[in-house]
């Protein structure tokens, strides 16, 4: 990255040193594997896929359309590197409410006790969620849940395919699945609940196993000529029977083992004789696997009882889980290839069984902690839980926090730091653990100040808006306390309206165009600083002298009390206490009273009563904090936007500030960290067993998040200045760095290296091109191959690339680094076997065909990579690769071709104005949309074999039939582009748009099919992933918020964000534009905003250090303000002093402030670049001639913008309203802007075991396990919490997950603990205005409206709102959901009035979003007539109500349960009506108006309604009939199977 070969190049040129001496070629190291070998593709079995997404068309329920479902949710999802199957949307699934009951033994509130009387009326929850991706560069994730909703087609069948754009969706599905899935579903939970298959799970569940489940599964579907949507075709070779390779083993398969796989054998036996089927046959469209499964288990179970009725809940699986989550895996473990070529990746070499799982988690024990002079106390750990990590809880803990240095003992034994606790002999259950205090040295004083002083600002936020310390900002116990005391809902019900707290302020009201920004931070009690000291910092007399230290003398500190007594204070190595020096005169014998303490705080709490009492406080208010809120987060999280708070004394930071530190870690005293060994080492660790591979990611997640840390603290010093360069005689531009064993280069053109791909710019996009690369590499993890740790980071303009040290590469000049690849694009090419070796095993997961090009000899050179990717041995024996940005092949539709290749342009190209000329050649297609197109040449391919095979099988010899067969696929293999002629395989070359690359006369056949390769991926692009984009967004699976979750829903589908233009286009094509209003915006501000980055980075390259604040306001002014009026930023606040001295000492640097560049920017100018840098780089014509017409054209919020803005470039403004309407003065001033902070992008790791457990957590799901889904969950968040920590994006999800699933079985108490620490961990690592965070906060405000908590319920959708319309504003379809659940909540406290004003406001976003003809539509009618009822207003309620009715009636029927639900409620409202009217014909008579308030689980269940759940009750003849029309279709598919 950075072309680190080239800088070192350069530095040889300007030092003009000698060469070293030449390195001998012999390799340092074996290879550490040798294996020609592929790793598989956890892939979905296909017969799942069938038994979940076919509904019967005769019992067709329109009702269970997605499209009439109230309010979709909105998040987006990324795929965890499996491959899942293709899972149609609309899944229904059948819950017994006896099997997913309540657990009894379970402790509960008295909220959960509440709920307990109306549990049984089968609530649950199902939304259609998926998981938001927030990853920058990511790199290399699989996606394949996404292109089912792509291509949703079957041979013969078509699920949830959108007619038309604006018209309702259409499941078409069979007619015999529904009831199979019913049997089977049944059948397994009667089974579940009499022999407990989670014991089962708990003994077979081995990924080998499951992959070879899926093997028969996958050959099976092929048999029956089915379309496997699900496989990753990597291979398939000539014989389709059981020995063919389409039925490959694939690992870490993501399926749920039941006692229906003791029966997998069965299904073995019978496609070997003849794997065809005649064609015509009535029941095609079925899985035939699952029928002699499901008929040989039906023969062996008997008859289940029925007689007793059950109910149970139909609701559509979860997106959440269909779609894969905010998880990543090695590529390894999602390429599909046979047994004999796998490579070994992790979690191969040995089975990880459930049961390995649980025995982590049963590790768990007590101890006794006995710190020194205090009562012991209980403390329980976890048994891998190593001793320093123990240390670090023990530093946190109430009692022993103000002790540092402390050593712990076991029976009079030292624990060794590094040491599992469980590993430690003598350590069980209620051992006694020893704090035994330790001498200090000069590092460890250090520590422990920094430590007290973390203590007495512990409460303070000030870390958390500076973006230091990983701090980050959480608000959930503002919105959630006080609630908790509350008895029952009578009494909250009173105190609540008493208290006016149901009234939410003004701003959140149903059209309200004001956006403040105050409550976006609100300001928290227990924020409020508790000052125990008035001064602490170092003294001046540091550091002691000589015969001091003789005494252990350590440092000097000076304390000012808050009783103003003055204290200077001795740190020695015994510990601390009070000496006789002054200000003036130095005594450092100690003084009275004579106390030595061993920690400051004690010494502090003896000698000020004041300390002593504040400090105390202050700790009961840290330990009430969660523990969620006091974690540091792996990666520090940057808010936008901040209160303006007074500065303070800080002794610890002034210490860290003046301190020469550079290039040294703060807790290793002067020593430096080799990361490139330390980042090499962790990837050489062990991974056979599940406990060496948690310990091998544990150590790479750690070393990489303190690289990270490292690197871009490396890199703001250096774009301030602080780090002197390699070479200072050179331009800025030019100059490289190292610090802290780091090489730090910058984004741009050194001598001209990128000058053919387009020189600064493809400088600059090459590090992110580098870092996905990276990232590719990383995941697949072949042993032997090592890549360099990579961050980039920009800031202030600037692009910083950091990346760890090769060594041996800064001694060795250009020639003697690179031994493969080529350093001057083709003109010295290079070769090594030993790279080579290592390459081919990444070429088949990454889809890289191996290829040659000629070098300067005109001799063919063999590459297993792009030509750019280089080569290097280094000094540690170990082969490196770098310079990965051709990784992923070239975007052909942004490479210019040449006259005589623009003939092979696809007609779908050039429709679209493709090829266009971009601003570099390094633009490449996402890793999605190579998934995605493999997938749709697959199913095209095994379509042809297929349908040939059924065509001559019946007519022809067993010979004739094999070498016809073998002719078709090799047919059917050059159709599909396939590298192979025997069986599929593509792979892209991604050197055959490289400018300077030759290739032999013998491959310029192969290479033309190769380009022509990508000009097919090219227009499938446009032709299918960005139309699926839009059903996405017309379907509501996909709504984003910000241009985040909009670029997520790009690359979700494999489309870049340069695609911008082109989708803008084609949304004005779309019939009913109305319904993608808010996606046409969003997307018109990301390419503003997108614009305005651009031309900002270039902006502040031209500023000095001192007007950063000017030049920032200045610009957003320019960008966002109305006033046409000049701005002051420019001016100087040294302007201030007299005139003689300004014109004596300062007239020239302030004449260079006023007359800057930057200065004379006018908000014309900046727009007319914003419009012409669209049309260049996103090729979107804006026709507008200012920002405000454009917001005024489109409803754009300004506030929005300067979000989008503030988060793209790191700009950090003040916490306060901003009047942008004002034109006589400017918004911003130079004041409000407080900070810049870096963007980094960096390398991910996670859990590997823990995904692949996730994985089969969704399978099991989307099969009605919820009880086995929610133990694969606990299982994974178990692995993600040892190896990533508490606080990460996997760890949330799985927390979201969990919530999920309890509240679907009804257990509200255990979904909202879950929901409670997936808010705050979103909070913490996302930011508190994440739309993932929203989103959060939104299905919390249900859990705890279902456990019984109304008013907190309440306060956290007014959260959810206000947040919503600061992000994207009113109308969007998530304002919809939230004006639909807040109206429901305050109907049921009582406040008609609030919720008229919000379910009117949801009324009028569902006629836009979703119709005024969707049963969408139809229940918000039903929501206000129930409110109107309650106010006793029957007119309104009826004519709401006949609405509905109306739209029951011509949607579903008269005959629908909802159209006869809608007419009984029209008749009891005519009734009430007429009550009402006699009793006020009849004042004086005794016919009292009946109006009731609706009960609390009527309100539920509706709430539960617009979340997308539909209650069926099922009774015993109704189970029967269907179990008798299952088995009775089950017989004849056998029979006429056997026939075949």
């Amino acid at each position: 990255m950075g072309n680190i070969v080239q800088c070192c190049h350069t530095l040889s040129k300007y030092f003009k040193s000698k060469d070293a001496p030449a390195r001998g070629e012999a390799e340092r190291s074996p290879l550490l594997s040798s294996e020609e070998s592929e790793c598989e593709s956890p892939g979905m079995a296909d017969d799942s896929e069938d038994d979940l997404s076919t509904v019967s068309p005769g019992a067709k329920n329109t009702a269970l359309e997605q499209e009439h479902f109230l309010f979709p949710d909105i998040i987006l999802s990324s795929n965890p590197g499996g491959d899942l199957t293709l899972v149609e949307p609309m899944v229904c699934l059948l819950v017994s409410e006896e099997e997913e009951g309540e657990r009894v033994d379970e402790p509960r509130d008295e909220g959960q006790e509440w709920t307990n009387r109306w549990r049984n009326k089968g609530f649950s929850e199902v939304q259609t969620q998926t998981e938001v991706e927030t990853r920058i560069g990511m790199g290399v994730q699989t996606q394949t849940e996404s292109q089912a909703e792509v291509q949703p087609q079957t041979v013969d069948r078509e699920v949830d395919t959108l007619r038309s754009p604006g018209t309702l969706k259409e499941v078409v599905v069979g007619e015999h699945g529904i009831l199979r899935q019913v049997e089977v579903l049944l059948e397994e939970q009667d089974k579940r609940t009499h022999c407990g298959a989670w014991a089962d799970v708990e003994n077979q569940l081995a990924f080998r196993d499951i992959a070879k489940e899926a093997e028969q599964k996958q050959l099976s579907s092929i048999i029956s000529t089915k379309i496997v949507e699900s496989s990753d075709p990597t291979e398939c070779h000539l014989d389709l029977t059981p020995h063919s390779c389409l039925g490959n083993e694939q690992s870490g398969q993501p399926t749920a083992v039941t006692d229906r796989s003791v029966n997998q054998k069965f299904c073995e036996v019978a496609p070997a004789k003849r794997n065809t089927k005649p064609p015509g046959d009535p029941e095609d469209q079925s899985d035939v696997t699952a029928v002699p499964l499901q008929c040989h288990d039906a023969v062996k179970r008997g008859e289940e009882d029925e007689e007793e009725e059950t109910k149970r809940t139909l609701y559509l699986v979860d997106r959440l889980f269909q779609a894969a989550p905010d998880v990543q895996v090695a590529l390894c473990q999602t390429e599909e290839s046979s047994e004999d070529d796998r490579i070994p990746c992790e979690g191969d070499e040995t089975k990880l069984s459930i049961s390995d799982v649980v025995a982590l988690q049963e590790a768990d024990f007590t101890l006794r902690i006995q710190p020194p002079g205090k009562e012991s106390f209980e403390l329980q750990v976890s048994g891998q839980m190593l001793v320093a990590e123990l240390h670090q809880v023990l530093m946190d803990h109430e009692i022993s926090c103000h002790c540092t240095c402390f050593s712990l003992q076991l029976g009079g034994v030292a624990l060794d730091g590094l040491a599992e606790l469980r590993s430690v002999r003598g350590m069980q259950d209620a051992a006694l653990i020893k704090v035994v205090e330790d001498s200090y040295t000069v590092r460890d004083a250090r520590l422990h100040l920094r430590h007290v002083r973390d203590l007495l600002r512990s409460l303070n936020p000030a870390d958390a808006y500076n973006g230091v310390n990983c701090s980050s900002l959480s608000y959930l116990t503002f919105y959630t306390r006080g609630d908790n005391d509350c008895r029952n809902i009578g009494n909250r019900q009173a105190s609540e309206k008493e208290s006016a707290g149901l009234s939410p302020p003004e701003y959140i009201l149903p059209g309200c165009k004001d956006r403040p920004l105050t409550p976006l931070q609100p300001l928290r009690d227990d924020w409020k600083p508790l000052q125990c000291l008035r001064v602490l910092t170092m003294s001046s007399w540091n550091p002691p002298p000589g015969n001091r230290k003789m005494h252990g003398d350590l440092m000097y500190l000076n304390v000012l009390t808050m009783e103003d007594k003055e204290l200077n204070i001795t740190s020695s190595t015994r510990g601390f206490y009070l000496n006789q020096s002054t200000t003036f005169n130095f005594n450092p014998k100690p003084a009275l009273p004579k106390i030595l303490c061993h920690s400051l705080v004690e010494l502090l709490s003896q000698v000020s009563p004041s300390f002593r009492k504040t400090f105390s406080a202050l700790q009961k208010k840290r330990v009430q904090q969660h523990p969620y809120e006091r974690i540091a987060a792996p990666f520090q999280v940057f808010t936008w936007i901040a209160r303006h708070g007074d500065h303070t004394l800080d002794c610890v930071r002034a210490e860290e500030t003046h301190t020469s530190r550079m290039g040294q870690d703060e807790h290793t005293a002067g020593q430096s960290r080799d990361w490139n060994e330390e980042l090499q080492g962790c990837r050489e660790l062990a991974r056979n067993s599940l406990q060496e591979r948690l310990h091998r990611e544990k150590s790479i997640f750690r070393t990489n998040r303190d690289f990270v840390a490292a690197a871009t603290q490396g890199a703001v010093a250096v774009i301030d200045g602080n780090v002197m360069p390699l070479n200072p005689g050179e331009a800025p531009h030019m100059q490289m760095f190292i610090w802290n064993n780091l090489f730090f280069s910058l984004g741009f053109d050194i001598s001209e290296h990128y000058s053919p791909l387009g020189g600064n710019t493809a400088a600059h996009a090459a590090a992110i091109c580098d870092l996905r690369g990276a990232q590719a590499y990383a995941s697949v993890d072949v042993e032997g191959l090592y890549t360099l740790g990579t961050a980039v980071v920009d800031y202030r303009g600037v692009r910083v690339i950091a990346q760890t040290i090769v060594p041996g590469i800064l001694e060795k000049n250009q020639e003697q680094s690179v031994v493969y690849g080529s350093n001057d694009y083709g003109k010295n090419v290079f070769t090594h076997r030993r790279f080579l070796e290592l390459l081919d095993k990444t070429s088949k997961p990454l889809r890289i065909q191996s290829h040659q090009v000629l070098d300067h000899n005109n001799i063919p050179v063999e590459l297993c990579s792009g030509i750019e990717t280089k080569g290097i041995l280094g000094n540690d024996g170990r082969p490196y690769i770098l310079d990965l940005l051709r990784t992923f092949p070239p975007d052909p539709n942004f490479q210019f071709p040449e006259p005589e290749e623009r003939r092979e342009v696809p007609k779908e190209c050039q429709i679209s104005g493709y090829p266009r000329q971009h601003r570099h050649s390094l633009a490449s297609l996402r890793p999605e949309l190579i998934e995605a197109f493999v997938q749709h040449r697959y199913k095209d391919y095994v379509k042809m074999v297929s349908i040939q095979t059924e065509v001559g099988a019946m007519e022809q010899s067993e010979d004739l039939f094999k070498f016809q067969r073998r002719n078709l696929i090799m047919k059917a293999c050059k159709t599909v582009g396939s590298v192979s002629d025997s069986c599929f395989d593509i792979r892209f070359n991604p050197d055959v748009c490289s400018p300077g690359v030759r290739f032999p006369s013998e491959c310029v056949e192969e290479v033309q099919r190769q380009r022509r390769l990508l000009w097919d991926i090219a227009a499938f692009l446009l032709s299918n992933q960005i139309p699926a984009v839009l059903s996405d967004c017309l379907n509501y699976s996909a709504v984003p918020m910000d241009g985040g979750t909009l670029t997520s829903a790009l690359h979700k589908q494999g489309v870049n964000v340069r695609y911008l233009g082109t989708i803008l286009r084609e949304l004005d094509k779309v019939e009913d534009i109305r319904r993608l209003d808010h996606i046409q915006r969003i997307s018109i501000s990301e390419v503003i905003i997108r614009s305005a980055k651009h031309i900002f980075r270039t902006y502040l390259q031209n500023v000095e250090p001192a007007a950063f604040s000017a030049a920032v306001s200045h610009f957003l002014n320019c960008l966002l303000s109305s006033s046409s009026c000049a701005t002051d930023s420019s001016s100087d606040e040294l302007l201030s002093r007299r005139r003689s001295r300004r014109r004596r000492s300062n007239g020239s640097r302030v004449a260079s402030l006023t007359d800057s560049v930057w200065a004379r920017l006018t908000p014309s100018e900046l727009w007319g670049r914003i419009r012409t840098e669209a049309g260049d780089y996103y090729h979107y014509t804006i026709d507008s001639e200012s920002i405000d017409e454009v917001i005024q054209k489109h409803s754009l919020q300004r506030i929005s913008l300067l979000r989008e803005i503030a988060i793209k470039t790191g700009i950090q403004v003040q916490l306060r309203e901003y009047v942008f309407d004002s034109r006589h003065r400017p918004v911003f001033a130079k004041e409000d802007v407080v900070n810049m902070f870096p963007v980094v992008k960096h390398l991910k790791a996670t859990a590997t075991d823990a995904t692949r457990l996730v994985q089969q957590a969704q399978v099991a799901v989307q099969q009605g396990l919820l009880k086995d889904g929610h133990g694969l969950i606990s299982q994974a968040l178990t692995l993600f919490s040892s190896v990533c920590g508490v606080l990460h994006e996997d760890v949330c999800m799985c927390f979201r997950l969990l919530g999920r699933i309890c509240y679907i079985r009804g257990e509200y108490a255990d979904a909202l603990s879950h929901q409670e620490k997936a808010v705050m961990s979103s909070e913490r690592t996302q930011g508190i205005d994440h739309p993932q965070t929203v989103q959060d906060y939104t299905y919390l405000a249900l859990y705890c409206f279902a456990g019984g908590r109304p008013s907190t319920s309440l306060q956290l959708l007014y959260r959810a709102r206000y947040l919503t319309l600061l992000v994207t504003g009113e109308d969007h379809p998530q304002v919809a959901l939230l004006d639909s659940m807040l109206g429901l909540v305050l109907h049921g406290l009582l406040e008609h009035e609030l919720s008229l004003k919000f379910l009117q406001n949801a009324l009028m976003s569902t006629a836009k979003y979703h119709g005024v003809t969707s049963l969408k539509h139809a229940q918000s009618h039903h929501l206000l007539a129930t409110v109107y009822e309650s106010k006793g207003e029957f007119r309104l309620a009826l004519q709401h109500e006949e609405e509905a009715f109306s739209i029951y009636k011509c949607q579903v029927g008269v005959n629908h349960d909802s159209a006869k639900e809608s007419s009984k409620y029209l008749k009891s409202l005519t009734h009430q009506s007429v009550v009402l009217q006699k009793a006020f014909n009849h004042i004086n008579s005794n016919t009292p108006a009946c109006i009731s308030p609706q009960k609390i689980p009527t309100i539920l269940q509706q709430l539960n309604q617009a979340c997308g759940i539909i209650v069926i009750t099922l009774s015993a003849k109704e189970r029967s009939d269907l179990r008798s029309e299952v088995k009775g279709m089950e017989k004849v598919q056998w029979e006429s199977w056997i026939k075949i």
